[in-house]
C-alpha cells in the first residue's frame, strides 16, 4: 500500500511483517554473524479510503501487489549490525489497466544497541536504527496504486525497547520518523490542498510510524502478533473519483501475525500475514508472505 503511497505503505508493511533481524525489531546478529532473507510477499485490496470515505472502484477492481525481497544483516559486533536490502517489486489489477514491474529501492540501515541489562526473569535492551534508501531504476512514480514506489530519497530514526523473559515471552516497542524528498512528476502541474502549482516538483509527506509487538521465542521457534500504525505528517486527501498522488497524506493501522522455525541449523522458515484494520487514503490491504532465512558466522563458530 508502501507507504495512494499506497505500494510504499505496503512495502513498508512487508519490512515490519518480515521480522527477521530487520530495522523495526529487537533481533541482533552476534559478531561476524551473517543472516540472508529471501522473501515473496502478496497483497491485495478491491476496497480503499478516499481521504477518510472508504468506497470501492469498479473500474480497478481487485489490485494487487506482490515483490520478492532479498535482504542481508551482518553483525560488526554483538552490538552493531548492517543491514542491506532490495525488493523487485510488480503489480497489477483485474482491470482493462497495466501495472509495473522493476527493482524499487535499496535500502540501507545501521542497527545499534547501546544498553543491555541481564537478570534471572529477562533481558532488557535498547536499540537504535538508522538508514537510507534511493531508488535503482527509473520507475514512473505518478501512476498510483500502480506505481512501484515514489522515486524519493529517505532517511529513518527509530528507537527500539525490547524486554524477554528467561521463559522466552517478549514484549518489543519501536517508533521512528522517516524524512522523504521531493519527486518528480511526468506532467508540468499539479493540484495540493485544491491549489494549482506549475511545477513538476511535487512535496512527499515524511511518515511516522510506531508498533507493538508480544510474541515467544527460543532456539528453534518464534511467533508473535503485532500491530503497527503509521501517519504521514502532511499532505492532503485524495480528490473525489480521481487517481492518488504523492502529496497526499496516508495512514494505516495494521495488525498481524508471525511465526518463524529453524529446520536445520542456520536454515529457517518463516510466514506472516497482516491485514489494514483502519486508514486513510490508501487501500484495506491484506498481505501474506513467507520466506526462507540461513545465517552463519564467518570464519566458524566463536
Amino acid at each position: 500500500m508502501r507507504k495512494l503511497y499506497l505500494l510504499a505503505v505496503l512495502f513498508a508493511a512487508t519490512f515490519q511483517i518480515a521480522s527477521a533481524q530487520m530495522p523495526t525489531d529487537a533481533l541482533m546478529m552476534n559478531q561476524r554473524q551473517w543472516c540472508t532473507l529471501l522473501q515473496y510477499s502478496h497483497s491485495s485490496w478491491d476496497e480503499y479510503w478516499e481521504g477518510t470515505n472508504k468506497r470501492s472502484n469498479l473500474n480497478l477492481g481487485t489490485f494487487v501487489g506482490q515483490n520478492v525481497m532479498l535482504m542481508t544483516n551482518y553483525g560488526i559486533t554483538d552490538n552493531l549490525n548492517v543491514m542491506v536490502g532490495l525488493p523487485y517489486v510488480w503489480t497489477s489489477s483485474d482491470s482493462y489497466l497495466s501495472g509495473q514491474s522493476g527493482l524499487q529501492d535499496l535500502a540501507l540501515f545501521v542497527k545499534y544497541q547501546p544498553f543491555k541489562s541481564e537478570s534471572e526473569f529477562g533481558t532488557f535492551k535498547v536499540q537504535a536504527t538508522g538508514g537510507f534508501s534511493f531508488p535503482v531504476s527509473d520507475y514512473v512514480p505518478d501512476f498510483l496504486p500502480f506505481s512501484i514506489g515514489l522515486q524519493t530519497k529517505n532517511a529513518s530514526l527509530r528507537g527500539i525497547l525490547n524486554y524477554t523473559t528467561a521463559l522466552g515471552i517478549y514484549a518489543t516497542a519501536q517508533a521512528g520518523h522517516t524524512w522523504r524528498s521531493n519527486t518528480k512528476l511526468d506532467r508540468d502541474s499539479y493540484l495540493f490542498n485544491n491549489q494549482q502549482y506549475e511545477t513538476d516538483e511535487v512535496p512527499v509527506p515524511n511518515m511516522i510510524d510506531a508498533t507493538g509487538r508480544l510474541g515467544f521465542i527460543n532456539p528453534r521457534f518464534q511467533a508473535e502478533v503485532w500491530l503497527d500504525y503509521l501517519t504521514g505528517t502532511s499532505g492532503d486527501d485524495i480528490r473525489y473519483n480521481e487517481m492518488p498522488q504523492p502529496t497526499n497524506k496516508m495512514q494505516a493501522t495494521t495488525a498481524g501475525i508471525y511465526a518463524k522455525y529453524f529446520i536445520w541449523q542456520g536454515l529457517a522458515v518463516q510466514a506472516s500475514a497482516g491485514k489494514v484494520l483502519n486508514g486513510r487514503n490508501m487501500g484495506q490491504s491484506t498481505v501474506l508472505s513467507g520466506g526462507i532465512t540461513y545465517f552463519f558466522t564467518m570464519g566458524g563458530q566463536r
